[in-house]
């Protein structure tokens, strides 16, 4: 578990104890943000670029991007933390030594023996909420999904994208996504007799993925280069697979 760091408010210098989040990478180890001891920021406003740190997997080496942390303190003040965030690097990354399983897992998972021929996937950069959507649907279409659409007013049913067969929601906060609405999602695909899928920027809640797993609803975790990763072993079967066979 993370160890919490003291936060004193610079606004009515209450001291806080903040526990630094921890995120699924998508090579499956936790990676826990690097808050930095120290002074701190009054958040005055808020942008998308600057909602988001770069930090790497000590795990697999791997450079994504999760959301910045940030502490409300009862006066009303919302407490921007500093994280040591990872330069971007021009040269090939590579697993760190000892890393041989994690390699190994994600070379199996590139292309397993029954998987379907498919060509690189080609992501979609992201900047707002709404190209998170249209990554997640360039990504359905390149699993095999057919006549996709997105859903202008999504409010009745929470469904972004919708298909032959295919109901997919996408998240785009900052927060985990929690287990209400993956519970949502799955019921709406029951009842449409279609395959869910679930799309988050910022990861799941513990149980939300369990109870995903419960359900086997496909997660997947997306980085701001538009490039979904697969969180569970539904989602690992979707990819291997491809959409189920009418």
């Amino acid at each position: 578990m993370a160890k919490s760091v003291p936060v004193r408010c610079p606004a009515c210098s209450r001291e806080h104890s903040f526990t630094p989040p921890t995120f699924p990478c998508a090579c499956g180890a936790p990676l826990t943000l690097p808050v930095l001891p120290g002074p701190v920021a009054r958040l005055q406003h808020r942008t998308w670029e600057d909602s988001w740190v770069a930090v790497r997997c000590h795990s697999c080496g791997r450079r994504d991007h999760w959301p910045h942390p940030e502490l409300g303190c009862p006066c009303g003040t919302v407490i921007w933390l500093p994280v040591a965030e990872a330069p971007e690097e021009t040269g090939p990354i590579l697993p760190p030594s000892g890393g041989a399983g994690t390699a190994s897992a994600i070379t199996a998972h590139a292309a397993p023996s029954s998987a379907v021929l498919r060509p690189a996937f080609q992501p979609v950069t992201i900047r707002t909420g709404r190209d998170v959507v249209t990554a997640a649907g360039q990504y359905l279409k390149w699993l095999g999904f057919t006549s996709l659409r997105q859903v202008e007013d999504r409010a009745p049913s929470g469904v972004d994208l919708r298909g032959p067969g295919i109901v997919a929601q996408v998240d785009p906060t900052t927060r985990p996504t929690g287990v209400r609405d993956i519970e949502c999602l799955w019921l709406h695909g029951l009842s449409e007799a279609a395959v869910s899928v679930f799309f988050s920027l910022a990861g799941y809640a513990r149980h939300a993925r369990s109870r995903a797993d419960e359900l086997y609803l496909p997660l997947f975790v997306m980085d701001l280069t538009g490039t979904p990763q697969p969180v569970n072993d539904p989602a690992d079967d979707l990819i291997r697979m491809g959409p189920p066979e009418e």
